[in-house]
This record gives structure tokens, sequence and C-alpha cells, in this order.
């Protein structure tokens, strides 16, 4: 097994495709199919499907990558610091779900540091990768929530994984709506309300199950529903569209504007959907670094305003 072959799959499980990844390495296909053949050889365990319409993952291919993506960051963090000699930055950096405030905390953290000796990355993504991203070190902290619904699942997901979830708020679910809606002026919503306008959530990829969905009552039958991959889209879709989306209702402002609302949810029943506890991800038995300290704090004050 070599540095080269872990490449190889990476950057194949990311392009789904043996003709892809050859250009984007520039190798020939035969080459790139027979080094990944030889290394599954090697390990008794097949890493790809391959059909003709590309390649996916093995069970066993998913849990290969973790740790080939983890060893991968490790040794190009080894050639950061003893072949380029003096370019060598520290890095953080944390994957969250779609969170303004999450964003907000992150601007906060960086602010402390000299940027010439950090190299700071925070990824907005979908939820299964904001815990693969953990698992294999890309990230040191990733920002997602559980309720009564996703617990078990999720909560599986991240045992398998070895990290655990540490809360720092519970909430109650809210409607978050374009300013110039006509429920905007609502002290509160009600399910039944919203039938007549599209929900928006974030899509979820090829793990796509409603277990792992952003937003709440993800088993709903919803007649109009309308997917984005990123929060500016989302915001754009309810001005245009009168969308909704179903959050925790902590919206920073400074990030996401101030035409926008969110408005307590209510069930049918009259009592308020207070299902979602949100808090942070991190391997288990680690020692979090300085500035993942710093931003784990920046989060609390910050949720506690709210």
């Amino acid at each position: 097994m070599t540095i080269q072959q872990l490449f190889y799959v990476i950057k194949i499980s990311e392009t789904g495709s043996l003709n892809k990844a050859s250009e984007v390495l520039y190798i020939a296909q035969p080459s790139l199919t027979s080094s990944v053949r030889e290394l599954e050889k090697e390990l008794g365990i097949s890493i790809f499907h391959r059909s003709k319409r590309g390649v996916h993952l093995t069970s066993d291919g998913e849990e290969f990558l973790q740790y080939a993506r983890g060893v991968v960051e490790q040794y190009d963090a080894l050639l950061d610091r003893y072949v380029t000699k003096g370019s060598y930055k520290k890095k953080f950096g944390i994957s969250t779900q779609h969170y303004s405030f999450a964003v907000k905390s992150f601007v906060e953290m960086v602010k402390t540091y000299d940027t010439e000796e950090y190299e700071f990355a925070i990824r907005e993504t979908r939820t299964m990768e904001v815990i693969e991203d953990v698992s294999t070190g890309r990230s040191e902290i990733g920002v997602l929530y559980l309720n009564d619904f996703n617990r078990m699942a999720i909560e599986k997901v991240l045992r398998s994984n070895h990290l655990q979830f540490t809360q720092l708020t519970k909430c109650d679910a809210y409607v978050y709506i374009y300013k110039g809606h006509p429920l905007a002026g609502e002290k509160s919503i009600r399910f039944s309300q919203l039938a007549d306008y599209p929900c928006l959530s974030f899509e979820q990829g090829g793990a796509g199950s409603f277990y792992f969905a952003e937003e709440i009552l993800s088993t709903e039958e919803y007649t109009r529903t309308i997917k984005a991959s990123d929060r500016a889209t989302m915001l754009n879709l309810m001005v245009g569209l009168n969308g909704y989306t179903l959050c925790s209702g902590i919206i920073c402002e400074e990030i996401n504007g101030s035409d926008y609302v969110a408005i307590p949810f209510v069930t049918e029943e009259g009592k308020p959907a207070s299902n979602m506890e949100i808090g942070y991800i991190t391997r288990k038995n680690s020692r979090l670094s300085t500035p993942a300290g710093i931003y784990i704090e920046e989060l609390k004050a910050y949720l506690s305003e709210r």
C-alpha cells in the first residue's frame, strides 16, 4: 500500500468515475485501474463497485476511505512541515450544517489569530460530510443537531466513527421566511398554514435519508418541496418563491441579512415544537487545540445571548 494508491482512491471517490479521475490525476486509466486492483488484492476487500454508470464505494470502501483521507492529510502535513521548511502553517477547520451562527462564531475566533500563522477553513456542508470530515481529521469540530427522531440513527454513525456529541443548547423550532411573506406578520405558525408554500431543504446527496435532514419534520408529506445546496440559494428562494424552512430560530442577521424573520412553529395541538438539540462533535479522547477551544467558547457566548 502506498500514499499514491490512497490518493487515487480519494480522487476516484470524489469524481465517481475512473475516466474523470485519470484526467484529474494525469494518469492513463488502465494504469489507474491496475493500481487500485492491486490495492484491493493486497487488502482483501473490494473498494469500489464498478458499472457502466461509473464507480461507487462499497461498504468496505467507505470505511477504508475515512482512514485513507486521514493518512493522506497527515502525510501532507509532514510535507508542509519538513519539506517546504518555513512556510508551514498550522491548520484548523470546522464543518457545519448550514448555521449562520456557526459562521459568525468562526469569524470571531479567526479575529483572535494571525492568519499568517494559521490556515483556517470552514465548511458548510451535508450532514454525513460533517461527520466524515471530523472522523478523518479534515475538521476538528463539526456542528449539527439532534432530536428525538434522528438521534438513534446519528448517534449510531457517531459511535461507529469514534465520535462524541456535546450539547450546546436546546431550542424550539421556528419557521424561517422572508419579511414579505404572507405569513410574516403571524405570532406563530402551524403546519397546516404552510400548505400553499414550498418547503425548502438542504439536499443531502447520497446520504439523502430523512434521518440526516437539517430540517425537522423531514417525514411529513409536503405538497411542494425544493432542495438547495447552499444557504445563499435558500435565502433567494425564500424571496422569490415565498418558500420557508423549519429551523432553530437562532439566526445571525449580520451573516444572513435583516430581510428574514423566524416565527415560532407550533404543532396542531398548539404546543411548541421543542425538538432541537444543537451541539458539536469531536473525536473521542482527543485533546482540543487552542483554536477549537476558542471557537467553542464563541459558540457558547453567541447562543447564550439568544
